[in-house]
């Protein structure tokens, strides 16, 4: 009787943790399948922008030039961030805002890193790739809508454990990957749901618990700046924030930022109160250059007046686990073998998604069942004539 209530009690969270999340997984399966490919859909669309081939020994603009250029375009903003792909050091991606402050509104200028030359002013805010990752990531809703999406996330993770707690029995009763054919559609589509579901165990978990860490991504900076950039801000407090006019060079911050942390590149830099850095700062965030260690982030804190390093912390480790699940999340450690790999995947969980939807709306109604039980027994139920 014990053991009976406890499969009841599963049951019932199986059901209804699968019911409210599987609309929303379904979406986010959805759209997550494109966003697999991002690179390459955009290289076929013509939007991704590359750096003309020179040679290896070409010499840089220094970096002060690079933006004054990407300014002169949009002189009414401010330059929030400069950044570089991982996989192309000869571009630059200068991003201007309205004012320093986190926004939607932004313009991007892709400029050539040994000459300075405007390439391309690609709009991230438009088109199909853009509105699969906005569903993806917040349902147009900001930050509202990325942490409904995470609390549908850590739904599918229960729903994820019991289903694995009430496939254990089910399992002594059949061998795995037993699919009755012979018997009605819906015990057959159960069959399925079970066995790709186990298929998909760790996968799925893997990737509603790294979606889930991504939604919180806002909350974790902002508890970053307050945990640990207030107190390396302790000596600057009461100070206005940098004019512009009163900055040194950025060629310098970045140059003294290398020096600080041999082998590693350029991630972005963070100008003067911007959401990564400080009033009083240019951060210099950098990576290595191993598939991991791109990955994992070095910040080194440069004052915007004097150019001088004045702290490179080491990332706590609430923001170092978000920048791992980052790209866990779509597949993009190991290149194309795992994308495809999480691609494929990412369609099976559409089918077990979908196979639970079909057994809820085709599951046997109390009445059927009670016409079942009457006839079985020579009797009518109740309400319904003989």
């Amino acid at each position: 009787m014990n053991n009976t209530r406890k499969i009841k009690t599963w049951a019932w969270i199986h059901k209804w943790s699968s019911l409210v999340c599987t609309v929303f997984m379904l979406l986010l399966c959805l759209t997550g399948l494109p966003l697999i490919f991002h690179h390459e859909i955009g290289h076929l669309l013509g939007t991704e922008v590359e750096s003309p081939k020179m040679p290896a020994d070409t010499p840089r603009a220094s970096l002060d030039r690079v933006i004054a250029v990407a300014h002169a375009l949009h002189p009414e903003r401010v330059v929030q961030f400069v950044s570089q792909p991982e996989d192309d050091d000869g571009l630059w991606f200068v991003t201007l805002t309205p004012t320093p402050a986190p926004t939607e509104d932004f313009k991007s200028v892709a400029v050539d890193a040994r000459t300075a030359a405007v390439l391309a002013q690609p709009k991230f805010d438009e088109g199909f790739m853009y509105v699969m990752f906005k569903l993806h990531v917040d349902l147009f809703a900001g930050l509202a809508g990325k942490l409904f999406l995470g609390f549908m996330g850590l739904l599918l993770l229960v729903a994820i454990v019991s289903g694995v707690v009430l496939y254990a029995p089910f399992m002594r009763k059949l061998e795995f990957g037993t699919v009755r054919r012979e018997r009605g559609p819906r015990l057959k589509w159960l069959d399925l749901h079970n066995l790709l579901g186990i298929v998909t165990l760790v996968w799925a978990f893997t990737v509603g618990a790294t979606g889930m860490i991504n939604t919180w991504a806002d909350l974790i900076i902002k508890y970053w700046q307050h945990d640990q950039l207030s107190t390396l801000l302790a000596p600057y407090q009461g100070q206005p924030p940098v004019p512009l006019a009163e900055r040194g060079p950025l060629q310098q911050a970045l140059e003294v930022a290398l020096e600080r942390a041999p082998g590693m590149k350029t991630a972005f830099i963070a100008f003067p109160g911007t959401a990564f850095s400080s009033p009083h700062h240019n951060t210099v965030f950098l990576r290595g250059e191993e598939p991991l260690t791109a990955r994992l982030l070095q910040p080194v804190l440069v004052d915007a007046r004097t150019g001088a390093v004045t702290a490179s912390p080491e990332l706590p480790w609430y923001l170092t686990a978000l920048l791992v699940s980052q790209p866990l999340h779509f597949g993009d450690y190991g290149g194309m073998p795992m994308q495809i790999l999480w691609a494929l995947l990412d369609i099976v969980t559409i089918i077990v998604l979908g196979s639970g939807l079909y057994l809820w709306l085709k599951r046997p109604q109390p009445l059927r069942l009670a016409e079942e039980a009457g006839a079985r027994h020579g009797a009518a139920p109740q309400g319904r004539a003989a």
